[in-house]
Order: structure tokens, then sequence, then C-alpha cells
């Protein structure tokens, strides 16, 4: 097996896992189950992970860093800090409309305390990312004067309840509009400041 149709296969499991654990959950999910669903055996499926938590734990790691690197490319996409912000708040959102059941079942059954090292590696390179706009925006004049660290942890942390809120109840419907608005608020100069 050369090394390119390694890379394809490992991401074919991790996608199978993807679906089959947003439908089954992690508890009820079988390496079987994902092997049938990847299209590959079930040794195939033991090359790459020894166990079904090293399998999730990778998929959680690998979702943790294409988004990251999605949010990343987002923000450095555009001279405008606000443009910057407004672009990563948006794919944060998306991204937790499109893998919603996935992040129910993460929630229901490993709880906030699995993978804890991956999370706070994360959200501490996310809170760097804001920080960083959010200084931009302060030198370049379309931010008021605060305080970019704490500013960004409490975008961050806001936006980790309005993303909690959309996973778990149905009757949430925040919209990228709504949320840039509430940030923005607090940060765009006025005419009178």
């Amino acid at each position: 097996m050369n090394k390119r149709s390694g890379i394809e296969s490992k991401k074919k499991i991790i996608k199978a896992a993807m679906d089959v654990f947003s439908v089954k959950g992690y508890a009820k999910t079988s390496i079987r189950e994902i092997a049938r669903a990847a299209g590959i055996s079930v040794g195939g499926v033991y090359l790459y992970f020894r166990n079904k938590e090293e399998l999730y734990k990778s998929l959680i790691n690998e979702k943790m860093r294409d988004i990251g690197a999605s949010l990343r490319l987002a923000a450095g996409d555009t001279e405008s800090p606000a443009e910057a912000l407004s672009n990563l708040l948006k794919m944060h959102l998306e991204h937790a409309l499109k893998h919603k059941e996935f992040i129910l079942v993460h929630i229901r059954e490993h709880g906030f305390a699995f993978g804890v090292q991956e999370k706070r590696k994360f959200f501490k390179e996310q809170r760097a990312l804001i920080g960083h706009i959010i200084q931009r925006g302060i030198q370049s004049g379309a931010f008021r004067e605060c305080n970019p660290e704490d500013m960004a942890t409490i975008i961050l942390g806001s936006l980790r309840g309005i993303l909690l809120s959309i996973a778990l109840d149905q009757d949430v419907h925040i919209t990228p509009e709504m949320l840039n608005e509430f940030i923005f608020k607090g940060l765009l100069k006025t005419k009178s400041s």
C-alpha cells in the first residue's frame, strides 16, 4: 500500500466514523459498522487505529484541525478586521449546524472532559486568532480601544454558549447576522466616538 492510498483509506475511515457515530452514538457503534460504512475490512480499520477510542479521538482532533485551518484562512482572507471577525463567527455557526448531531452525541456520551487537553489547545488558538483580529481592528481605527485578549475570551465564551444552545435546543435559531449584531455593537466605533 502506498502512502497516498493509506492517507485516503484513513480519511475514508474517519468520515465513515463521523457518519456512524452521529447516527448511533459512540457506545452503540462498533468498528465493524464503521468498516462497513467505509467500504473496507475490519482489519483495515485496525491498520490505522488500535481501537474505537483512538479512532474517536483522531476524529475529534481532525475536526478541530480542519475547522481551525478554515477559520485561520477565512480570518486572513480579508484586510478588514470587521469582515475577518464576521467570517470567523459565521464559519463557527455553520460548522455547528452542519455537525449538530455529532456535537450532541459527543456531549451526551463524553461530556466536556473528553479530550480536554486538545480542546484547551484549540480554544487557546481560537482566542489568539480573535485577539489578533481585534488588535488589528483597534490599530486600524475600526474597533474601539479595549483589551484584545479579554474581548477575545468574552467573544469565544459567548460563541461557545451559542453553539451549545444550538446543539441542545431545537428552538434556538441564531443567524450569522444576529451574532454579528451582538458582537459588533460592542466593538465598532460609532460616529460620536
